[in-house]
């Protein structure tokens, strides 16, 4: 017999992650509206929201006032919904007969959303994003617009991860580190050079930061081996297998922010770096609980439950470069 009570809860359940942009959603949402911000996939925007925080710590010079609130509320803006949600839903055009395979209750696939609809959606978003990016330049009295630069440059490369012909997503390599980047470096200069001087110290270190990043970018990869495999696309379980692309991915995550924390120790931020390899830690007990034992079933749990060692992690190495006035 049916317990009606638990089926409303899966319904609302089914209904949460489908707004949000997650796997296992449930199709049938008729809100245009709704329709366009699954298609952005508001999950997504968190780490980058977060990485804005990362480098406004590591900037060093922000403060809690009302304008600095407002300047990284503005930041945070441009990050996620305006750019991410630009990146994702380009992405999910390109990606229209790969999602038919792997989530056919996304919009496109589903009908939900007409292509003409999703192109006006692209639009509006990255010329929204752009000129957001021109008002922090005013607004932080840069004399080069260096926060304009980063996000023209990021979305040239959500760009090129999604659309042919060089479809950066095709190469497993190549594209989880594009992904990676995009997850860390790109927010983190943002928030970095609203409250600081954005240098090629900060610059190259969010880059190897980003190497973790590569390792979480290839997380995402199991849930759609299937449809990767029948489009010939090179993600790294279709390349390596499932669990030696596993092993990698979690080598990827460890190795690198081990070497961050190597970095605050060569520049005496002794106590951070510590508390970094202590994060570290429950990520790799959770890595070992979950993710390799069987990558394909708990990807998500694994994300769930590991990811936010990472994500503090970030902001520990964020708050000694600032500390330390790199």
């Amino acid at each position: 017999m049916s317990d009606p009570i638990a089926e409303q809860t899966n319904d609302r359940s089914a209904k949460t992650r489908q707004l949000l942009g997650m796997k296992g959603a449930a199709p049938g949402e008729t809100s245009i509206w709704k329709i366009r911000l699954q298609l952005m996939k508001p999950i997504t925007w968190i780490p980058l929201i977060w990485g804005v925080v990362c480098g406004a710590a590591s900037g060093g010079e922000f403060s809690w006032t009302i304008d600095n609130i407002f300047k990284i509320a503005t930041c945070m803006l441009l990050a996620g919904p305006l750019l991410a949600g630009y990146t994702q839903t380009i992405n999910d055009f390109y990606d229209r007969e790969i999602d038919a395979i792997n989530e056919p209750y996304r919009p496109i696939p589903s009908g939900a959303i007409s292509i003409p609809q999703v192109i006006t959606q692209v639009v509006v978003l990255l010329l929204a994003g752009i000129a957001i990016a021109y008002g922090l330049d005013r607004w932080a009295n840069h004399q080069f617009p260096t926060i304009t630069c980063i996000a023209l440059g990021g979305s040239f490369l959500a760009y090129i991860y999604s659309a042919p012909p060089l479809k950066l997503k095709q190469n497993g390599w190549l594209g989880n580190y594009a992904l990676g980047a995009s997850y860390i470096a790109l927010p983190w200069w943002t928030g970095h050079a609203m409250f600081g001087n954005l240098n090629w110290t900060i610059v190259i270190l969010t880059l190897f930061y980003s190497l973790a990043g590569l390792g979480i970018a290839i997380v995402n990869d199991f849930k759609s081996v299937e449809g990767d495999r029948q489009l010939g696309l090179k993600s790294l379980p279709v390349m390596f297998g499932v669990s030696t692309a596993a092993w990698i991915c979690v080598l990827m995550i460890d190795v690198f922010q081990a070497g961050v924390a190597g970095y605050l120790i060569s520049i005496h931020q002794n106590l951070y770096a510590t508390i970094l390899l202590l994060l570290i830690i429950p990520q790799i007990t959770f890595q070992d609980m979950y993710f390799l034992r069987d990558p394909l079933k708990n990807d998500v749990k694994y994300q769930a439950s590991a990811q936010p060692f990472l994500v503090l992690g970030m902001l520990v190495a964020g708050l000694a470069l600032g500390h330390a006035g790199v």
